[in-house]
């Protein structure tokens, strides 16, 4: 499938490449959608197995950031950026300049935050080219680290579904199974210890895992195990395509609700875990909640008002069950029609 081909798959939009010799840069700036206002989405910098895997990344992310932003009720469209790890040495703090640099030359038509692979620190590099640019330190106007934003939106999506599915009022000795325990995996782990959940836990990083059975008393299971735990909740936290063809016939849960972005490998793994009885939380309704703090950096930060707008994704992904149950309806597809209403009021308003 060709570049234009693709971008018509995904219903595109604009896509910008640079390459900059000197530092070895391969950037891909994809922007989705810009309806709701100029796009926001993180910047990726991982290693690809091939240039078309890290194009399709970048594409199937911005997409899923226009939905989160127009769900979250936040003023911007999608967008989304890949930088190509390079395989060799290379001078990190050169690179994220040049990149900023890009990102000027956009001249915020499309604005970066942190993503898997890059950090506060990549941010500071980014920002001393460019006002392009969230989670700064917040000495710098920013608010730092997003990560545990993004996992307590995820705790309340879990709460809402606890109270939908399991009518329970409080998660106390819930199980939940985290699939990764990187930055937000972590701090979801965290929350959900202080509430008293069960955990079990895998990460394709051992130390990563232990820390949490350390500190939480989780237990540590391998990666292919995590997904065949008996449990009340699953909670994908690491990268996407989680929840495919292989993976979702092993499931023992009657939840899934987890950060990870591009969750369902395909569209209609969204049915097959509906067929199976699973209430799942759409992964862009739940995960929404560093974007909705880095996002308020641009109008001026204000944490009360982000830690209200961040627990409304409660609400959010209570209404998503509660319509699906009602339409008997896989969740997925009815979070997608209510960002897409979302986006129609906003050109019918235009």
């Amino acid at each position: 499938m060709g570049v234009f081909d693709r971008m018509d798959h995904y219903d595109y939009g604009e896509l910008h490449l640079k390459r900059d010799v000197a530092t070895g840069m391969q950037a891909i700036v994809a922007i989705h959608d810009t309806r709701l206002g100029p796009a926001l989405g993180g910047c990726r910098f991982i290693h690809y197995d091939s240039e078309d895997d890290a194009l399709v990344d970048a594409l199937r992310l911005a997409r899923g950031m226009t939905y989160k932003a127009a769900i979250s009720g936040i003023p911007h469209g999608g967008g989304k950026s890949v930088l190509i790890r390079p395989k060799g040495e290379f001078d990190r703090a050169a690179l994220f300049r040049a990149f900023g640099h890009f990102l000027e030359d956009l001249g915020g038509h499309y604005i970066t935050a942190e993503d898997s692979g890059t950090s506060v620190e990549d941010m500071e590099l980014i920002r001393s080219v460019t006002k392009h640019v969230t989670g700064v330190k917040p000495e710098n106007g920013g608010s730092g680290d997003p990560s545990p934003w993004t996992a307590r939106g995820v705790r309340r999506g879990i709460q809402a579904l606890a109270q939908h599915v399991l009518d329970r009022s409080d998660v106390e000795g819930l199980h939940v199974a985290v699939q990764g325990i990187g930055h937000v995996g972590y701090q979801l782990c965290r929350e959900l210890h202080v509430l008293g959940c069960k955990l079990t836990v895998a990460d394709v990083d051992p130390l990563k895992a232990e820390r949490a059975q350390r500190e939480f008393g989780a237990e540590v299971v391998d990666l292919e195990a995590i997904f065949r735990v008996e449990s009340d909740v699953f909670a994908p936290c690491a990268l996407g395509s989680a929840l495919n063809d292989r993976t979702i016939p092993q499931l023992q849960c009657k939840i899934v609700a987890g950060a990870a972005n591009n969750q369902l490998a395909f569209p209609h793994n969204g049915d097959d875990l509906y067929q199976r009885g699973i209430v799942y939380a759409p992964d862009y309704a739940v995960n929404g909640g560093g974007l909705i703090n880095v996002a308020a950096e641009v109008t001026g930060y204000d944490e009360a008002a982000v830690a209200e707008r961040v627990d409304r994704i409660h609400d959010t992904v209570l209404e998503i069950a509660e319509r699906a149950k009602a339409a008997h309806s896989p969740t997925n597809r009815i979070a997608d029609t209510m960002a897409q209403e979302r986006l129609r009021k906003a050109t019918e308003a235009n």
